[in-house]
C-alpha cells in the first residue's frame, strides 16, 4: 500500500474511529483518518493545548508562553469531529469509549495517544502539594509559568536544583535543554547562582554534546550529578525547601523535580498498560499487545528504540492510521520505517539534535544505526546557529500540520 491510502465505506457507511487525546500524537492520528475518508471524533477535555517542545525557552523568556498554545479550531474547519469531555473508560468488548459527562461514542477501532501521566506516589514526600511547590513543569501550561515566575523571582545566589529520573520519560534530552537555558539565564542576570542536575542515570541522550556545552559554556554555574556520584533523588522535603539524594541533601532556592512517569489512569484501566506501566505494543500496527481493536502511539506506548517525543508521536500517527485504514478493510498493512528528529537548544539559538531511522526487527521497533545522525562534537558556531533555526522551522512546521 502506498502511504495514506484511502480506505473505501464498507457497505455504504464510513467506519467509525475515536482517537483519544488531542496533543501531537492524537492530532496527527486525526488528521491523517480524516484524509483517508474515516469518520473521525477526537477526544480532548481542554479547549487549547499547550506544546512542551520549546516550553524550556519560554521558561527564561527566550519565547513567549502564549506561542505554545494552539485550541482545536483547526480541526472544525477540516471537518472534524471533537469532543471536549474526557474519556474515562473504555469498555473494548463493545467497542465503546465511556465520557465524563456520561454519554458514549461507538467505534470500529480506537486510538489512545494520552501522554504520560506523572508518578506522584514514587518518590516520598513529592505529593500533589509538593509538586505545586516544586513545579515539574513537565507539562507545559500553567506550571511552566509558574516556574519561570519562581527563577525570576529568586535572589541572586540561589541554588537552582533540577532531579531527572530513571528512564522511560517523556522527552530523554529535555532536562539538560532545560539546565543549559536556566544556567544560561542564571550567568546573565543572577551571577552568583548555579543549576545543579541531580540525575537517577549515568547515561543519557545527546550527553557528548551537552557535557561539551557545559563545559564551554556554564563551568561556573551549572554542576552535574549523575547516579553513580549519588544523584537518585529519594525524598522531598517541600516545606524545608530540601532535596535528599543518595549522595547528600540540598537545600534549594527553586526546585524542579521530574518525577518518574506512566501511561495514564485509562490505559491501565483499560488493561492496556503492562507491568512497566507502559503500552506494549505491535510495532507494525500500534495495536495493544493486551486489548483486540485499540491502538496506542506516542508516549504511552513501548515503541521499542523510539523516544517519547513529539516527533515520534507524529511519526507513529501517520503509520497507526494507515495501519487501521488497511486493517478495516483486512488488507495487511506494509512495514513501516519511521524517523524521530529531536532538537535541543544549549544556549539562546544555539542547538543540537539527534536523528534516527526505526525499522522492524524480531517483531520490534529497532534503531537502523547506519541511518543514524548527531551533531557533531566540537562545531563551529554557526552550525549550531543553524540547527537553532532548524529546530524553530521544525516547531512551526509540525503545530500548523497538527493543529491547522
Amino acid at each position: 500500500m502506498s502511504a495514506l491510502a484511502a480506505a473505501p465505506a464498507l457497505g455504504g457507511t464510513r467506519p467509525k474511529v475515536v482517537v483519544i487525546g488531542g496533543g501531537f500524537g492524537g492530532g496527527a492520528a486525526a488528521r491523517a483518518l480524516h484524509r483517508l475518508g474515516l469518520d473521525v471524533t477526537l477526544v480532548e477535555p481542554s479547549r487549547t493545548y499547550c506544546a512542551c517542545p520549546g516550553s524550556n525557552a519560554a521558561l527564561v523568556g527566550l519565547r513567549p508562553l502564549a506561542g505554545q498554545v494552539f485550541d482545536y479550531a483547526g480541526f472544525a474547519r477540516a471537518g472534524i469531529g471533537v469532543v471536549h469531555e474526557r474519556a474515562i473508560g473504555i469498555d473494548a468488548s463493545a467497542r465503546r469509549v465511556r465520557l465524563s459527562a456520561g454519554g458514549d461514542l461507538a467505534y470500529d477501532r480506537l486510538i489512545v495517544s494520552p501522554g504520560v501521566e506523572m508518578r506522584l506516589d514514587a518518590i516520598p514526600g513529592y505529593d500533589c502539594a509538593a509538586s505545586a511547590a516544586m513545579p515539574h513543569a513537565w507539562k507545559a501550561g500553567p506550571q511552566t509559568a509558574d516556574l519561570a515566575r519562581r527563577l525570576a523571582a529568586m535572589e541572586d545566589g540561589g541554588l537552582v536544583v533540577i532531579t531527572v529520573p530513571d528512564n522511560l520519560y517523556r522527552c530523554p534530552p529535555g532536562p539538560y535543554e532545560r539546565a543549559c537555558l536556566i544556567a544560561d539565564y542564571l550567568k546573565a542576570r543572577k551571577p552568583r547562582s548555579k543549576v545543579l542536575i541531580l540525575d537517577a542515570k549515568d547515561v543519557f541522550s545527546k550527553q557528548p554534546l551537552f557535557e561539551e556545552a557545559w563545559a564551554a559554556r556554564y563551568p561556573q554555574h551549572l554542576e552535574y550529578v549523575p547516579k553513580s556520584r549519588g544523584g537518585t533523588l529519594v525524598e522531598v522535603d517541600a516545606a524545608g525547601l530540601t532535596l535528599r539524594a543518595q549522595g547528600g541533601a540540598f537545600r534549594v532556592a527553586v526546585a524542579s523535580v521530574i518525577p518518574p512517569q506512566r501511561a495514564p489512569e485509562i490505559c491501565r484501566a483499560a488493561g492496556l498498560a503492562d507491568a512497566t506501566g507502559w503500552c506494549p505494543v505491535d510495532p507494525v500496527t500500534f495495536e495493544s499487545r493486551r486489548v483486540p481493536g485499540v491502538h496506542v502511539i506516542g508516549d504511552a506506548a513501548i515503541a521499542g528504540a523510539m523516544p517519547k517525543s513529539a516527533f515520534s508521536a507524529t511519526a507513529q500517527a501517520k503509520v497507526c492510521a494507515q495501519a487501521v485504514a488497511d486493517l478495516l478493510q483486512d488488507r495487511a498493512p506494509d512495514i513501516p520505517k519511521l524517523i524521530n528528529v529531536c532538537y535541543s537548544l544549549v544556549a539562546p539559538e544555539r542547538a543540537v539534535s539527534i536523528a534516527g531511522v526505526y525499522g522492524i526487527e524480531w517483531d520490534a521497533l529497532v534503531a537502523i544505526p547506519e541511518s543514524a545522525g548527531i551533531s557533531p562534537v566540537g562545531a563551529p558556531e554557526d552550525l549550531r546557529i543553524r540547527e537553532a533555526a532548524l529546530g524553530d522551522a521544525w516547531f512551526r512546521t509540525i503545530t500548523a500540520e497538527v493543529f491547522g
